[in-house]
Parts: C-alpha cells; sequence; structure tokens
C-alpha cells in the first residue's frame, strides 16, 4: 500500500508582488503559480555603443603577404651576427659595433649572436621589408633586441626548423624619444610567419610591443615578460598554424587604443595558445572575436584565487549575509572587480563585444573567465571553466546558440543584463546563482526579486511581508540546449522576467538560507521543453504564467539521491530524476503535462496525486 505523500501544512510562498507577500497555495502541497502584479514583457534599455562588424574573416584581416614566407635567398641579404659585431655586404646595412641598422626596402637573412646588441629598422615609411631569423640569438642589455623605428609593414619569417632568441636583458635605456619597453618594440605594423620558433624574454617589461597591427600566421613563440606578453595598440590578429606560450606578469596578449574606439581589437581565427598571466589572459580595449583555436588559460593563479563569498553563511534575511547581506561587487565587499588600483585577472575580455564561434577552451580565472562590458555572443565551442567569479558575464547581452559548457566551479554561472539561451550543452556549478539576469555593473546586480527585499534591514522574514522591493529590467530567455544547473545559491535568478520555451533545463538547489530554484520579481513563463527544478521551499517561487502544465510541490526535507517520479493518470512514466542535493520543494513542467490533468508524484517511498496548473 503506498503511503500518502507528506504535506507540509504551512508553506511560505513569495511571489515578488511590488509590494506585500504572495497568495497562499489553492491545494496543499502545491506552489502558487499566479502572481497578481506579474509583468509579461521587460522594457528594452539596452543600446549598442561602437557598432562591431563581426562579420569579418581571414580575407578582411590578412593580406597575402602575411602568409608569404617563401623568399629568394640569391637576392636577399645576408647579415651575419659575431658576438659583439655583425657583418654584411649591403650599403642598406650599417654597422656600429653590435648595432644593425637596415635602411631599405629588401628582404633579409639573419643569423648568429648578439651577446649585447640589436637590430633596428629606420627605413622610409613606404618599405616592406622581410627579415629572415636563421638561428638568431640577439640580447640587448639595456633596451630591444629588435626594435622597429620606421617602415609602412616588416615581416618577420622564421627559417624552418630554426630556433631564434630576441631578449632583453632586465632595463631599459632611452636611445631616442620613443619610450622602447620591450624586447621586441615597433611602431608600425609588424607580422610575424613562418615555421620555425622564437623566444622572446624581457624581465623588466613587455615581450613584444606594436604600436600599430601585430600579426602572427605561423610559427612556434614562446613569450616569458614582467608585463604584458604581447602589446598593441590597433589589432592583434593571429591565425593558421601559430603556436603561442605566453608567462606574463601583466595581460597574456593585450591590444588598447585610446584615441580610436575602433581599434584596440583582438582577432584570432585559428592557432594554440597557452598563456599564464597575472594579469588578463586576452584583453582588447574595443572587441575580442574568435572563431577557432585551442587555449589553455591560467590566469591571476587560477579560481582558487578568487573571491569567496558564496551561498553557504546566510545569516538570516536582516543583512547577516547571501541574499540578505553584502554581494561581491557591492561597497562592503573585497572583490577585486571593483577597485580601480587592482588588477583585472579574466580570461578572456572586451570592453565592447565579445564573440566566440568555436575552439576549444580550458580557463583557470582568478576573475571572470569569458566577459564582455558589452555583449558576449557564443555560436560554438567546448569550455572547461573553473572561475573565481562569473564563468561567463556581459553587462548587457549574453547569447549562446550552442558549444559545449562544463563550469566547474564559479560564483555565478551565467551572468548579463539579459541572458538567451538558444542551444547548448550546460553543465554549471556556481557557489551562488546558477544564472543571474542582472544589470549594472562587473560584479552582477544587487536590486532585484529578494536581493532587493533583504538587502538593508528590512523587515519581514520569509514571506516577504515588510519593507519595499525593487524589480530589474533583466531577461533570461531558454529556447534550447540542455542545462544542468548545480546553485548554491538561486538556481534561476531574474531580476525581472523568465520566459523558458524550449531546451532541458534542470536545477538543483540548496535547501539552507534564503535561496530558491526560481527566483523572479516580474514573471516566470514557461510555454515549452522540460523543467526539472528541486531546492528549498521557504522561499520558492514556481512559474508565474504557463502554456504547458506545472506540477510544484512542496515534500518535507528529502536527501540527496532521493529519487523522484512523475506519473499520469494512465501509469506512464513522464519525468524521473534524483537530485544531487536534498530537497524540499519540487517544479516540474514539460510538453506532456497538461493544466487541469491528475497526476501522480512519488518521491522515495511516499506518493500522492496532484493537479496540474
Amino acid at each position: 500500500m503506498k503511503k500518502t505523500l507528506s504535506i507540509l501544512l504551512i508553506f511560505a510562498l513569495v511571489c515578488f508582488l511590488f509590494a506585500g507577500c504572495g497568495k497562499p497555495s489553492d491545494n496543499d502541497g502545491t506552489i502558487d503559480n499566479n502572481s497578481e502584479s506579474s509583468v509579461s514583457d521587460t522594457s528594452d534599455t539596452t543600446s549598442d555603443p561602437v557598432d562591431v562588424d563581426f562579420s569579418q574573416t581571414d580575407d578582411d584581416m590578412f593580406t597575402d603577404r602575411d602568409g608569404k614566407t617563401e623568399y629568394d635567398e640569391s637576392k636577399a641579404v645576408s647579415i651575419q651576427l659575431k658576438g659583439d659585431s655583425a657583418t654584411s655586404s649591403s650599403n642598406s646595412v650599417k654597422i656600429s659595433d653590435s648595432t644593425v641598422t637596415i635602411t631599405e626596402e629588401a628582404t633579409y637573412i639573419i643569423s648568429g649572436t648578439l651577446t649585447d646588441g640589436m637590430i633596428i629598422i629606420n627605413a622610409e615609411d613606404t618599405a616592406k621589408l622581410q627579415l629572415v631569423l636563421n638561428g638568431v640569438d640577439i640580447t640587448s642589455k639595456t633596451s630591444a633586441a629588435l626594435y622597429i623605428l620606421e617602415a609602412d609593414k616588416v615581416f618577420v619569417t622564421l627559417a624552418d626548423g630554426t630556433e631564434n632568441t630576441l631578449a632583453n636583458g632586465g632595463s631599459f635605456t632611452a636611445i631616442d624619444e620613443n619610450n622602447i619597453d620591450a624586447a621586441v618594440f615597433s611602431k608600425q605594423d609588424l607580422t610575424f610567419n613562418g615555421s620555425g620558433s622564437l623566444t622572446v624574454t624581457s624581465p623588466a617589461a613587455h615581450g613584444i610591443v606594436c604600436k600599430d597591427e601585430l600579426v602572427f600566421t605561423g610559427g612556434t613563440y614562446t613569450v616569458n615578460s614582467a608585463s604584458h606578453g604581447l602589446d598593441a595598440n590597433d589589432s592583434v590578429r593571429i591565425s593558421s598554424s601559430t603556436k603561442l606560450t605566453i608567462d606574463a606578469g601583466k595581460d597574456g596578449i593585450h591590444c588598447e587604443n585610446t584615441d580610436d574606439a575602433s581599434l584596440g581589437f583582438i582577432y584570432i581565427s585559428d592557432g594554440t595558445m597557452n598563456i599564464e598571466a597575472e594579469g588578463d589572459g586576452i584583453s582588447a580595449g574595443a572587441y575580442v572575436q574568435i572563431e577557432n583555436g585551442t587555449f589553455d588559460l591560467l590566469i591571476g593563479g587560477g579560481s582558487e584565487n578568487g573571491s569567496k563569498e558564496h551561498s553557504d553563511n546566510f545569516g538570516g534575511f536582516m543583512g547577516g549575509g547571501g541574499h540578505g547581506g553584502m554581494r561581491p561587487g557591492s561597497s562592503q565587499s573585497s572583490t577585486t572587480s571593483t577597485d580601480e588600483s587592482s588588477t583585472s585577472m579574466k580570461g578572456i575580455k572586451a570592453a565592447n563585444s565579445l564573440l566566440i564561434s568555436g575552439g576549444t577552451f580550458k580557463i583557470d580565472s582568478a576573475d571572470d573567465s569569458v566577459h564582455s562590458d558589452v555583449s558576449v555572443t557564443i555560436n560554438g565551442g567546448t569550455f572547461e571553466i573553473a572561475s573565481g567569479d562569473d564563468a561567463i558575464h556581459a553587462e548587457e547581452n549574453l547569447t549562446i546558440t550552442a558549444g559545449t559548457f562544463n563550469i566547474t566551479e564559479s560564483y555565478e554561472g551565467l551572468e548579463a543584463l539579459n541572458i538567451d539561451v538558444k542551444g547548448g550543452e550546460f553543465k554549471i556549478v556556481a557557489s551562488d546563482d546558477g544564472l543571474n539576469a542582472a544589470g549594472g555593473t562587473d560584479s552582477s546586480g544587487t536590486t532585484g526579486g529578494r536581493d532587493g527585499m533583504f538587502g538593508g534591514g528590512h523587515g519581514g522574514g520569509p514571506g516577504g511581508m515588510g519593507g519595499g522591493m525593487s524589480s530589474g529590467n533583466g531577461s533570461i530567455v531558454i529556447s534550447g540546449g540542455k542545462l544542468y544547473v548545480k546553485a548554491s545559491g538561486d538556481g534561476i535568478d531574474a531580476n525581472g522576467t523568465l520566459t523558458i520555451s524550449g531546451g532541458y533545463t534542470i536545477v538543483t538547489g540548496p535547501t539552507q538560507g534564503d535561496t530558491a530554484t526560481l527566483d523572479y520579481d516580474k514573471s516566470a513563463t514557461i510555454t515549452g521543453g522540460t523543467f526539472i527544478g528541486t531546492g528549498a521551499s521557504g522561499m520558492a517561487q514556481t512559474f508565474s504564467d504557463s502554456k504547458q502544465g506545472v506540477v510544484a510541490v512542496s515534500v518535507g526535507n528529502q536527501s540527496a539521491g532521493t529519487n523522484i517520479t512523475l506519473k499520469d493518470k494512465s501509469g506512464n512514466t513522464i519525468i524521473e530524476y534524483a537530485p544531487e542535493l536534498s530537497f524540499a520543494v519540487v517544479i516540474l513542467s514539460s510538453p506532456d503535462i497538461v493544466s487541469g490533468e491528475i497526476y501522480t508524484i512519488t518521491v522515495g517511498l511516499e506518493s500522492g496525486e496532484f493537479e496540474a496548473n
């Protein structure tokens, strides 16, 4: 004989009205899903800052010459480096002790060693020069090993099978009016290509600095620097079989132009990047566009060095912690993301929009792993992410159409003012919210939903009585994909509206504190897809509107791994699931659940019949 499913006699439900509390359930054990003040649409508060043309391809980004590595040795100029001197038979090569100055357009084959010297390019501003590094080892103790002062463009080709080194000795002494602060310093467009290798060492400053366009179309590079690994003003462009290993005291790859908002961008269409940086891994003052590639980024020492605030210590509703207290980004928090004097330690960061269309990403970062001050769009790729803050963060819009995401550690998994999930497979572990629609700043919004109700000493307790409440303009839209969310805070937190029209979503939340499987302050609508949610009952909300049936019940305190089964009146199993965390509430919806029909839900050994809303 089946046991009767125990129902909580008193079930406090918060529907987040503009004032007051939610109405009680119509049936014992069923969560109320009709918020009298729910709003179906959120106003559009976003605006495009500077338009970004993400239709650009390699044909737009690279010239034919960028990838050309061939040269006619019989017509090239040879330069032999000999320790503290050099030799060349060409009048276009000026040699003064260990300083070699190249003055005319040509192809130059350079080989040998300079123990304390440098190569300077000072040609006409229309000149295009090719430097073939054919087993070069140059150290400049007090300046750049390669200094490109004047030319139209310089192409550095790494000869096949060769190993080359360009290094600074640890200090910089001015030789002209330019502030030379890198082992390779170029005031003009600079392209690296070829199939050899180059090691760049700069123990006192940057590795490679380019004041115009910095391009890589092939070769293997190892950059060790006290400051930025690669630093460019106009753009960094990487393609083909380029392999970059960077260990940087600041950003791994940094591009910024303070004079022109359309410049300062990073474009990567292929290549392999292994970056360990104390600052950001890849940082653009404008936009970032990534089409493909393999990325292994260890940033700021990794997620273990990130902010450790989470939802394990809730401290009640009166400002004692969790939703009731301060959170990272507030004026009382110690997070680094809002301190202008602190170091940004994000994996991939764009001041404008960021597009990722494919690639393989392993990112372990102290701060956000993927971040944009405007919008992030991800159309594919494989992501392994451990973040000390948000795994993926956009100030305005986050759109994901495809990809595989394994977020093993984060403060919040996905965060933006507007989140739009159209596809992809997600496994998200978050110490606070799994998905958070919040406006404002990098460290998330703090005023919508319960965050506004209990943020500053309002009375009330679990029911939301007392105190005013704020509402956000954020939105979360899920129309496809497979999402598994394991959150120590709210599973899905929409400071505004939540809309689910497709996909397969599982949310597993904790039972302690003022957490909820769903948290919204305007409306939550489900018109399609499957939703399975478990978590705490004290602050529970279910969908405020639905075009398909919803079964939402309070089930007492259930241990992790307790099986949940939902069957229709014919005994057909519609949903079966065993949550990874303990739970006290169950919310189920799918196209197979019809409003008004009776369903049997079994939790462990106990069963009961409920009418779907």
